[in-house]
């Protein structure tokens, strides 16, 4: 299914769709998102509740399956400092397919921007959830722990 637009929010029913809002997302903030990872628990569940601290730089997934916590990215860096707080859907759902992407700076693959989209299991709702600027050096290394 393509993006869908009702009233102010975009829907959609794959993770290709949360990565084209993302995409958007990204563009508009002027650091677009080039490489992209979806979140996979090692149980093999791919939906999680998220809480996110966008100062300090910091997401953890909870897998809905087995309840492991993962710190997302280079979060585990900076968890300590950290005060993450839930996110919850326009429809209060709280569970999320999670889609991770990224900048880098130009001519290198080091992280310049960090993007969390989420697609609600529930209403199918698409949107960047958090965001921020982020040294964490080489993509492809960062996106393997989303």
């Amino acid at each position: 299914m393509a993006l869908t637009k009702k009233g102010k929010f975009w829907y959609g029913t794959t993770s290709g769709d949360t990565q084209a809002e993302l995409r958007s997302y990204s563009a508009a903030n002027r650091h677009e998102a080039v490489r992209f990872a979806a979140s996979k628990c090692d149980c093999g569940c791919r939906t999680f509740a998220l809480r996110t601290d966008e100062e300090a730089g910091v997401a953890i997934r909870t897998c809905t399956d087995c309840g492991q916590e993962h710190p997302m990215g280079d979060s585990e860096a900076y968890i300590e400092e950290a005060a993450p707080e839930a996110h919850a859907c326009v429809c209060e759902n709280e569970v999320f397919e999670l889609v991770s992407g990224v900048s880098v700076y130009e001519g290198t693959h080091d992280v310049r921007w960090y993007y969390i989209a989420c697609r609600c299991v529930e209403c199918n709702l698409v949107g960047v959830f958090a965001d921020w600027k982020c040294e964490a050096g080489d993509a492809a290394a960062f996106l393997a722990k989303v």
